[in-house]
């Protein structure tokens, strides 16, 4: 399979050296892509600013902006058999970006925001026979939440994990159906943790996606 695999955080810029972003450390995205190439798939890897090394043998594509993401996601996306959505995508920018570096006055600074685009639910409408695994990361009313964003992006199934992901090499996640039926529980160290989601989507998720072409 040709695998697209969203990573990393996104940054919206103030000014020229400012930006609004996360903490997302991207391991649980590279661990994801790794995984991938060692069952022998091609992995397009879209992602944001991180600290570390992406695994020999992708194909990397370094954004920074979440339209940067989106723009690369629509151009890659109908040559993949699915995609893989880890990226901590910052869900607002500033209404106006600032030229130039914006000067103390010692005065409040008014930010006014608005919502980035929605990238996962794009690549949702635009499914067809691909497969689509989206990540969920909650820590108010886990479940329900994760279950609203399956739906409203259209998902295969979802990955709900929560805040204790960030930074941290562990992971412990929850994968979703559309049913809100729980069809696997994984926890430990990313890499392992990546492991067992890649096993269960090239023997379940991309399947069904197949069957129901």
């Amino acid at each position: 399979m040709r695998i697209l695999i969203t990573a990393g955080p996104t940054r919206e810029y103030i000014d020229d050296v400012r930006f609004l972003s996360n903490a997302s450390s991207g391991q649980m995205g590279y661990s994801i892509a790794a995984a991938a190439l060692r069952g022998g798939h091609q992995v397009e890897l879209v992602t944001g600013p991180v600290e570390i090394a992406p695994p020999a043998g992708c194909t990397l594509h370094r954004i920074e902006t979440t339209e940067e993401l989106r723009e690369r996601c629509l151009q890659l996306f109908p040559q993949c058999d699915g995609v893989i959505a880890t990226a901590a995508v910052c869900d607002y920018r500033p209404q106006q970006r600032i030229a130039g570096k914006i000067t103390k006055t010692g005065q409040p600074v008014l930010l006014e925001l608005t919502e980035t685009s929605d990238v996962l639910a794009e690549l949702g409408s635009m499914r067809g026979h691909r497969w689509v695994v989206g990540f969920a990361l909650e820590s108010q009313d886990p479940r329900n939440n994760a279950m609203r964003k399956l739906k409203m992006k259209n998902c295969s199934c979802i990955v709900l994990n929560d805040t204790s992901a960030i930074g941290s090499t562990e992971n412990t996640v929850e994968v979703l159906s559309p049913d809100a039926e729980t069809i696997a529980f994984f926890r430990g160290p990313k890499p392992e943790v990546a492991e067992r989601l890649m096993v269960l989507i090239e023997t379940a998720i991309a399947i069904r996606s197949d069957s129901s072409d």
